[in-house]
């Protein structure tokens, strides 16, 4: 015995009209990721599915020795702490490292290797495109491809000195993104 099944307009609309609200969440980031400068913009046959920012987004930064010029000391990257937000406010997770990793709240992770930077304008840190790394257990985080770093404000090394008297001294500075996640479509 098979039943018959109707579609009213009204429904089609309904689904039609949640589907273009969905969307429409999207669109003020998917316009973010298309305009981003290509080297870390996202290859095709991947889409969007999360966009978070952070708060109170800190990188912590240390006074070493460069690794290609024994004796000559700069401020290098040593890792990053920041909350990351969906766009309602709401916490969905946190960046921390090293590595850099970037959790959901529940409990799956990734890592990444960076493909690319561009620049972020004066005073912030580069715009970034990282190839994600698999899963560390299901959740939010399960089968994203690529992580794309936006919108980026601060975060650039600290401007004190950095010499033999601070050697191995760190400095934490603020900062903000825009975090996309994709997967494969």
């Amino acid at each position: 015995m098979s039943k018959k099944v109707t579609s009213s307009p009204l429904a089609a609309f309904s689904v039609t009209s949640g589907f273009a609200l969905l969307l429409s969440c999207f669109s003020p980031a998917v316009a973010m990721a298309d305009s981003a400068p290509d080297a870390v913009k996202v290859p095709a046959g991947n889409k969007m599915v999360l966009k978070t920012t952070t708060s109170s987004g800190r990188l912590t930064y240390q006074c070493r020795e460069k690794k290609d010029a024994p004796g000559e000391l700069v401020w290098t990257f040593a890792g990053p702490e920041a909350t990351l937000n969906d766009e309602s406010g709401k916490q969905v997770g946190i960046y921390f490292g090293p590595p850099a990793t970037w959790g959901g709240n529940d409990g799956s992770k990734i890592t990444g290797d960076q493909l690319a930077v561009s620049p972020g304008g004066a005073g912030n840190i580069a715009l970034q495109l990282v190839k994600a790394n698999p899963a560390s257990a299901p959740g939010i985080m399960e089968g994203v491809t690529y992580v794309q770093r936006l919108a980026t404000k601060g975060g650039v090394p600290p401007s004190s000195p950095c010499n033999a008297d601070n050697k191995d001294r760190k400095e934490i500075v603020d900062y903000s993104a825009d975090y996309l996640f994709w997967k494969a479509s």
